[in-house]
């Protein structure tokens, strides 16, 4: 169902579609989501003046105990989350969904506020005659209801195998999907055992973003009914294929699209080169929003596909940027994938982050370097060198600590959000960083899980 702008048409549609109760959701700095739930007559109430929550729900840590205090995250003072209900859908057994934003009593947005921060990047760039298109892929794996390994037997690397084995599931969560109105592009097994891929149609950042939290919801329920979890950690299983969470966006000025129809390399307009290019030197200091859990770090190696070079190429999978062109096969148009976002990421914050340094880049005519047309491991240390390309930092500390003192992301998420950020990523690396990578892999793999 597609949700109604007008609160008392929205009840009307909620009552005939057998809603009984109406869940919303924001998702906090560490990337956990969190619900507020009311009978379907209170969602205007829900709506306006929204439902009371601690500035603490910003500093809730990953270990399902820990708060991330900082100068404006403590015990004092509420907050109200607020449901848009313009984006409310409907999942089907008395259930409906919307996503919230928290506001201060007055009326203002909050600042630890993602989809807040993702919607004033938005109309950032709406400021400067851009308008962005974003697609998200959601990589996840499947485990039993304590978090143990399911068998792997019948499993091969994006193998039939997988799909006849959870027929089901898959047949369940694209039907709920489809019926939400959340647009699959593609669904399959991927490399690792019992991970699955699931790409999502683009749309505007904030829909976008909106629809990575809906979608998880879905596998999620789906998931519980056939008796499984479903675990969105960047690493499972120390040592095995970790879960990536990468993104996709194209700008255009006017309806003109910016990575197409222009004289650079493979049609890149000026713009389109350097808004790829800000994203590529804005890589080292954003990466803590991107993969900044205590665990991203055991993924962010060479030959994981994750991106562990910043560099550029088209279709390179081993660079952090990876360039598709338009064509016949890719009727979405040429795009950018940044692909060291994992699922641990806020998916406002991370969007937020990659339209705010593309903006920068366009704002400073930013160079894009050469291409990388190879697995860049396989380069010399000279050659990489030459083309400017670094391996980003398997160490938390350090890649929290670039963000912290990154003066580029503060100014496109705004001082709180930053702080935020930090705080909850120190707390989880103060606390669990010293942890065996097995260990740490085992106790959160359901830290992000629905």
């Amino acid at each position: 169902m597609t949700a109604t702008p007008a609160p008392s048409a929205s009840l009307a549609q909620l009552d005939a579609n057998g809603v009984v109760t109406v869940l919303g959701t924001v998702v906090n700095p560490a990337g956990l989501t969190h619900a507020k739930t009311v009978p379907v007559m209170r969602t205007n109430a829900f709506a306006d003046p929204g439902l009371g929550a601690s500035p603490v729900w910003h500093g809730f840590a990953i270990d399902q105990a820990g708060i991330a205090f900082t100068g404006d995250i403590g015990v004092v003072g509420d907050q109200r989350i607020r449901i848009d209900l313009t984006a409310l859908r409907v999942l089907g057994d008395g259930w409906a969904w919307a996503p919230g934003d928290f506001y201060t009593q007055d009326g203002q947005r909050v600042p630890q506020c993602s989809r807040g921060v993702l919607t004033g990047v938005e109309e950032r760039l709406a400021e400067h005659g851009l308008t962005a298109q974003v697609g998200h892929e959601l990589e996840f794996v499947l485990v039993g209801n304590d978090g143990d390994a399911l068998p792997t037997r019948a499993w091969a690397q994006y193998g039939l195998a997988g799909v006849l084995e959870y027929e089901g599931f898959i047949r369940e969560v694209t039907t709920a999907a489809t019926a939400a109105g959340v647009g699959i592009e593609q669904f399959h097994p991927e490399y690792g055992g019992n991970q699955f891929e699931l790409s999502l149609r683009p749309r505007t950042p904030v829909a976008a973003a909106d629809h990575v939290v809906l979608a998880r919801i879905i596998i999620s329920r789906v998931a519980r009914a056939h008796g499984l979890r479903v675990s969105f950690s960047p690493v499972p299983f120390a040592g095995a294929v970790g879960s990536g969470a990468h993104q996709h966006f194209s700008l255009s000025r006017d309806d003109v699209p910016l990575f197409s129809g222009g004289d650079g390399p493979h049609g890149m307009t000026p713009q389109g080169q350097a808004a790829a290019a800000g994203v590529l030197a804005g890589l080292p200091q954003a990466q803590g929003v991107f993969s900044g859990s205590v665990l991203s770090g055991l993924r962010m190696q060479p030959g994981h596909w994750a991106g562990a070079y910043a560099c550029w190429g088209v279709e390179n999978r081993e660079a952090a940027v990876r360039f598709l062109t338009g064509g016949p096969a890719n009727p979405h148009g040429a795009n950018v994938e940044v692909k060291i976002v994992d699922p641990s990421a806020n998916p406002y914050f991370a969007t937020a982050a990659i339209l705010g340094l593309a903006l920068d880049g366009i704002d400073r005519s930013a160079t894009l370097p050469g291409e990388t047309t190879v697995d860049p491991a396989t380069q010399t240390a000279e050659q990489r060198a030459a083309a400017a390309t670094v391996q980003l930092s398997d160490s938390q500390a350090t890649v929290i600590d670039a963000l912290d003192s990154s003066a580029l992301v503060r100014g496109i998420l705004g001082d709180p959000a930053v702080d935020a950020l930090v705080a909850v990523r120190r707390y989880e690396i103060e606390h669990f960083g010293a942890l065996p990578a097995d260990e740490l892999a085992a106790r959160f793999r359901l830290a992000w899980s629905l």
